[in-house]
């Protein structure tokens, strides 16, 4: 889809993602804040209510919810990055909007590759279906590619990710 955009917030990168998704704003706040829901098709299950001021682990990392408002934003920190999911409706369905912001802006393409192939599987969890994470990340190189040109950043580090990645399933 190549819609994650690269900007500035509060003098770090961000990741940008928007999705409209022909389904209702109830249904997509459940797919992004019911821990059962986020293991189909994000990163990693948040093990979370989600409610503000809450404290998470996941991944030998911890977390915080920092601002919940259902079922319209939710927002979180996470080993020293910031995450929002931002949901409003809109004809046919709802507006996603993913922020995601970091600090090495070396990573951008390989981190926005990263949650294209993630987003990739929201769809058709919405819908009932599973894409596994294998599939999602078939056209990975492709996407990475596209995304360091945009970004204007060097693909090495991306690069050395994928195949130490591949080498090791």
């Amino acid at each position: 889809m190549m819609d994650g955009t690269l900007e500035t917030i509060d003098g770090r990168p961000a990741l940008c993602f928007e999705r409209r998704l022909a389904h209702r704003v109830e249904r997509v706040w459940r797919a992004i804040s019911d821990p059962a829901e986020l293991e189909r098709w994000f990163p990693a299950a948040a093990p979370w209510t989600p409610a503000a001021g809450e404290t998470f682990e996941a991944g030998g990392a911890t977390g915080e919810v920092t601002d919940v408002d259902a079922p319209h934003r939710l927002a979180w920190t996470f080993a020293g990055d910031r995450y929002s999911f931002e949901l409003s409706a809109c004809e046919g369905g709802c507006l996603l909007v993913f922020t995601h912001v970091f600090d090495d802006r070396k990573l951008a393409a390989q981190t926005a590759t990263g949650w294209e192939a993630y987003f990739s599987r929201l769809e058709p969890h919405l819908a009932g279906g599973f894409l596994p994470e294998e599939k999602a990340h078939e056209r990975w190189e492709e996407v990475h590619e596209r995304y360091a040109e945009r970004f204007g950043v060097d693909p090495t580090p991306g690069r050395r990710f994928i195949a130490a990645h591949r080498a090791g399933h």
